[in-house]
């Protein structure tokens, strides 16, 4: 549905869906089947959730919390906080307890929504929380304990005074201005402690309208929302399809998907590279596990379909025979691959980590459209992206209209426009520090523009590795090159301050059980199989592989395999499954001490006793 007008504010998305009379604004999974939120229906229950705000004192520049998985309550919650002028601060479900406390101090948050096993964390804190008031309970039991509402007694004394004063909502956010802080949104914390990105609503819906304008979204198209809402790439895409009016699934889990691409069939979906990535490995897995005339079918139709794409990517005819064999590729393979995926899929967008070039090309290659952009939550978030009218695999796009991009002279990437934050919640020094003197704001990451204007983005400035002759070495690049090998998982590189470059390696255990059952290998438990010689061989080919010609401070000269994953609640990774990477070290001090203990540097890579 296209806007009357140019939106101004958030509110305007809200307005948008509302009067769009769509039978299926929302849908979500309910006693095991997906049940419909109507425009009407989701229209009345933030008009009545607003005026039960109002009820308990939510104000104009109050912080309100959601801490809950993604759910139509989720944007219903929103939506009445800002029709109030007040802040709403997401916050990961996968926050331990201190960091709750954290967001609710910093923040002075005065209320929260809480969702089932959150609802522990929010009621163990509270106490140490003096602004804290109001809880509101999302899900059933609603404990009992002071200052503990219920989600629907507050909707229905909101809907009693929603219906005796009806035109007091339109009143209240006719008031509120693009300008209006909408949210303070709390960084992962891969460096350290979290800080609350100021956004405004012009932040948001600028990076909106231009988004839109550049992909083609409309109402009839049917979206799967699973990334958290807490964090921005989630939560500017959800606004996105409220501006449109699309339908919205919310998705069960990350470990349901794959029932739910079938049962929503999604035309889009948004995903950080991380969901791509084990995409591809299980397929990669299942390849390998099948008979050798499919495993050939499979590697033939791959060749054809990058041969194909790499052809299309530099806007050049593609030859009658490769499109022959590409149709016979896209019926034996392809197209089961997008059948997984519902049907109707058109495309995906990814963010938040650069996504490997390999991984891309299969997608692609398969039919499966994923467009690449990079930002951050300080900037709500877009900053560049590839669209339909240019694209180029590798790299994250081009700037956005409106947003300017330059490259420092340390290679560090800095922007301007009118997505970019007001500053850190509280934190004017720390606000000070991430913007240069004449306003660009210091994103932190190193990049570089190729000819054709494509930004590239090569590692974090502040995760960039000094070795012990001081030589610089980006991580990322590297431990994307061994992620792209099937049996790993997640790659960490060490060598800050060491002599030579080591990696703690995380196997994706699926792929490697497969393997070691086809080669005839016994094994009781992952540390079993981690330790057996045959599969340190085998991981030992994959880091000959990236090593390739590399000069010497680039080669990776010893590794450990890790006997489990590094997870979010091992606190090794962000809730947007980024690295922490002091965490990690910290954690396996002793594995990398080991590493690097009474060894002398070798040309070749080795392997230690994997722990």
């Amino acid at each position: 549905m296209a806007q009357t007008s140019r939106p101004e504010t958030l509110l305007d998305y809200f307005k948008n869906a509302a009067r769009s009379k769509k039978p299926d604004l929302m849908v979500s999974k309910e006693d095991g089947q997906w049940k419909p939120v109507s425009a009407d229906e989701f229209a009345r229950r933030t008009r009545s959730l607003a005026a039960g705000l109002t009820s308990i004192g939510i104000d104009r520049g109050d912080r309100v919390c959601i801490i809950a998985n993604n759910r139509p309550e989720w944007a219903i919650a929103d939506f009445a906080v800002l029709s109030q002028a007040a802040i709403t601060v997401p916050i990961f479900t996968t926050f331990l307890a201190p960091q709750v406390e954290h967001v609710f101090r910093d923040s002075g948050a005065k209320a929260v929504f809480a969702a089932g096993p959150e609802m522990k964390k929010v009621l163990e804190v509270r106490q140490r929380c003096p602004d804290l008031q109001y809880v509101i309970a999302l899900d059933s039991p609603v404990p009992s304990a002071p200052g503990v509402i219920a989600y629907s007694d507050l909707l229905n004394r909101g809907s009693q005074s929603a219906l005796a004063d009806s035109q007091a909502f339109e009143e209240r956010i006719s008031g509120i201005g693009g300008d209006a802080f909408a949210t303070i949104i709390y960084t992962s914390g891969t460096t350290g402690e979290p800080k609350g990105a100021v956004l405004t609503h012009k932040n948001f819906v600028t990076n909106i309208e231009t988004s839109c304008e550049a992909y083609g979204f409309d109402s009839s198209m049917v979206a799967l929302s699973f990334l958290p809402l807490a964090h921005v790439f989630e939560r500017t895409t959800d606004y996105l399809y409220f501006r449109t009016a699309m339908t919205v699934a919310y998705a069960e889990s990350i470990e349901k998907l794959g029932e739910n691409f079938l049962e929503v069939k999604p035309h889009f979906f948004a995903a950080v590279p991380r969901v791509y990535e084990k995409v591809l490995a299980r397929i990669q897995a299942a390849v390998e596990n099948a008979p050798p005339i499919r495993q050939k079918i499979f590697a033939w139709s791959t060749k054809v379909g990058k041969e194909r794409i790499n052809l299309l990517e530099k806007k050049q005819p593609i030859p009658g025979l490769l499109e022959f064999k590409y149709k016979i590729a896209d019926k034996l393979v392809f197209g089961k691959i997008r059948a997984r995926l519902g049907g109707r899929f058109q495309f995906a967008i990814s963010g938040g980590a650069p996504l490997a070039r390999d991984v891309a090309e299969f997608f692609w290659a398969a039919g499966i459209k994923i467009y690449e952009g990079f930002g951050l939550t300080e900037t709500s978030p877009v900053l560049t992206a590839n669209a339909p009218e240019a694209w180029r695999l590798g790299t994250v796009g081009k700037p956005i209209a409106g947003v300017s991009i330059k490259i420092a002279e340390d290679g560090e990437i800095l922007a301007k426009g009118p997505n970019i934050m007001k500053g850190y919640w509280g934190k004017k020094d720390e606000t000070d520090r991430v913007f240069t003197k004449d306003g660009w704001f210091m994103t932190g990451d190193i990049g570089a523009f190729d000819s054709d204007g494509f930004l590239t983005i090569t590692d974090r400035k502040k995760e960039l590795l000094v070795t012990a002759y001081g030589k610089n070495v980006a991580p990322a690049p590297i431990e994307g090159a061994l992620k792209t090998i099937r049996y790993v998982g997640t790659a960490v590189l060490i060598g800050d301050r060491k002599k030579f470059l080591s990696a703690l390696l995380s196997p994706n255990f699926e792929a490697l059980e497969g393997w070691a059952r086809s080669h005839g290998i016994d094994f009781k438990s992952k540390e079993e199989l981690i330790r057996n010689p045959k599969v340190k061989a085998l991981y030992q080919q994959a880091i000959d592989i990236v090593n390739g010609d590399e000069p010497s401070e680039r080669r990776i000269k010893a590794f450990t395999l890790l006997p489990n994953e590094l997870t979010i609640d091992g606190g090794e990774l962000t809730p947007t499954l980024k690295l922490k990477r002091r965490v990690i070290t910290q954690k396996y001090a002793k594995e990398i001490d080991a590493m690097y203990a009474g060894i002398e540097e070798k040309g070749d890579a080795f392997s230690i006793e994997s722990v």
